[in-house]
């Protein structure tokens, strides 16, 4: 077997900056996305509810996470699983009371967990008091609070969603996603003249949209939310090229609102960091839209982390390191293990020892790291579930989380026909309880994982990385992780292939091993010599 040299010519990306404007504390974040209909039920009706996620908050401290993103928890009709709005001051009584999320707020922060809501600013329910009141004829104060046509007839070719023939108004609606979810209205970047229903951005009607905004944000915050994760936050002004005026409208919110909390964060589902970050954002998410990349490593049958006929890392990294020297020194950015829309890791026929090369690399990239609920015990995608909540494909994402073995894996006590999703059927599946008892267990690798990152600033969101030269094996990957005071060599090999590499050029003060499985790593004067097995991994501090 030949040796294969790695030289380090690739760019170097670094996000240490003094210059960086997010609140400190996110860059030793590590989140946890709850998706909390399936997280964990209290009240034994089938649906997971926040009286059950602060049951769960020792767990979470437990596993080291110290931030957590929740998905919408508010009044809705759940057409949608909430991503309908229908009240954006009360929470769901399915999941319990505005106190009840008072008290989580409170009951995470005395474990040093930072709460964020799921924000769904782009749109409502049709179910909400505002839309019923833009519906009626006659003109009142919600009439320009969404978008409206001025015939319900008339065709008009702006290239967006329109809903004919719904109430007594003389007008169609625009819609961002489903019929049921109307567009509010924050405005066009260049209304038509032909169009008088098309508003500019600081017409009377965006403009107190965007006021309802800030009020709705300074209510949670007031009451003990840390941030916001914001839906579609790219959508809001209409026919916006380069979403120029969105980006103006995210810049004028955050700087409201960041006078009453500095401490926020602010994170971005857009897809474009270029464009998040300088919106304001301090987070945005590599994702399978947008810019792209997030496919290419996880979701596609040439993508990176595949144990067979996988696909080269360049076209991952080709992104990243462009949106990454965007937003240096300004903002940061996410690769998630999943969430609630795409597949979870565990698809596809990869296992335990795939899913824990896969946890190495995105528990020591820089940025900040998202783990969704059960991907650390290797939960799986479920093909061919029923739609649930307009889930449709995305519904084998959401099933229960699998805590213990025991009926309904210890989600819920309620009779299993009533759960909010059945469970994964077969017998042998993860649970939370079985791993923690298992030294070798994936939920025990991603813990240590986050432990090393913790108290490792090099791992941080803001450590250098230096990607080393993979044009002679796409099929590894290694890359050194640097702060003032330490380096980490991490070296990846997701092919059930095993290879050799030469790592030229580190001049390791010494190579000591710290989470490594089937790797051999020898020094050879300035260079590394490294031997991987198939579906190996290593972190060795240099």
């Amino acid at each position: 077997m030949g040796y294969y040299e790695y030289k380090g010519q690739l760019p170097t990306f670094s996000q240490m900056d003094t210059s960086f404007n997010s609140p400190a504390w996110l860059k030793q974040a590590v989140f946890y996305q709850i998706y909390p209909q399936s997280f964990h039920d209290a009240n034994g009706d089938g649906i997971g509810d926040i009286p059950g996620i602060i049951k769960k908050l020792d767990y979470l401290q437990w596993l080291g996470i110290n931030a957590v993103w929740i998905n919408p928890c508010f009044v809705s009709p759940f057409r949608d699983a909430g991503y309908d709005v229908a009240d954006y001051y009360r929470i769901a009584p399915r999941y319990g009371t505005n106190q009840d999320l008072y008290r989580l707020c409170r009951e995470a922060h005395r474990r040093q967990i930072k709460v964020c809501l799921d924000l769904v600013v782009g749109h409502t329910s049709i179910d909400h008091p505002w839309f019923k009141a833009s519906c009626r004829s006659s003109r009142n104060k919600y009439s320009d609070r969404y978008i409206w046509t001025s015939s319900a007839i008339s065709d008009t070719d702006v290239p967006l969603s329109f809903v004919r023939g719904y109430s007594e108004r003389d007008g169609s609606f625009v819609a961002n996603c489903f019929y049921f979810q109307p567009a509010l209205n924050y405005g066009f970047a260049k209304p038509s003249a032909e169009q008088p229903w098309q508003q500019s951005v600081d017409a009377s009607g965006p403009l107190e949209t965007r006021k309802e905004l800030i009020k709705i944000m300074d209510y949670w915050l007031s009451h003990g939310a840390d941030g916001f994760r914001v839906d579609m936050a790219f959508s809001l002004v209409k026919m916006d090229p380069g979403h120029e005026e969105t980006i103006k409208l995210w810049q004028d919110i955050g700087q409201k609102i960041r006078v009453l909390y500095p401490d926020m964060a602010l994170i971005a589902e857009w897809g474009n960091p270029e464009e998040s970050i300088a919106a304001g954002f301090d987070i945005d998410f590599i994702l399978p839209f947008g810019v792209g990349g997030y496919t290419d490593l996880m979701l596609n049958e040439k993508s990176f982390f595949r144990r067979y006929n996988g696909g080269s890392l360049r076209d991952f990294l080709k992104c990243y390191l462009k949106q990454a020297a965007k937003a240096k020194g300004k903002g940061l950015i996410s690769i998630p293990s999943a969430n609630h829309d795409i597949k979870r890791p565990c698809a596809d026929g990869r296992t335990i020892r795939d899913l824990k090369v896969i946890f190495t690399f995105l528990l020591t990239w820089p940025g900040v790291p998202f783990i969704y609920y059960g991907d650390e015990i290797g939960m799986r995608y479920i093909p061919g579930l029923p739609s649930k909540e307009g889930g449709y494909a995305r519904t084998g994402s959401r099933t229960p989380m699998q805590w213990q073995d025991e009926p309904n894996a210890g989600f819920s006590t309620a009779d299993k026909d009533r759960l909010y999703l059945p469970l994964d059927p077969r017998r042998n599946r993860s649970t939370v309880e079985k791993q923690i008892c298992d030294p070798g267990s994936l939920l025990n690798h991603v813990r240590k994982l986050i432990a090393l990152r913790r108290r490792s600033p090099a791992l941080q969101a803001e450590g250098t990385l230096i990607p080393l030269q993979v044009e002679n094996n796409d099929r590894h990957f290694a890359f050194s992780r640097q702060s003032a005071n330490e380096r980490f060599l991490i070296v990846l090999n997701p092919s059930a292939e095993p290879s050799q590499v030469r790592i030229n050029g580190i001049k390791p003060d010494n190579l000591a091993p710290q989470i490594c499985h089937g790797i051999q790593a020898y020094v050879e004067g300035d260079d590394i010599r490294v031997k991987l097995d198939g579906i190996s991994f290593g972190i060795f501090k240099l």
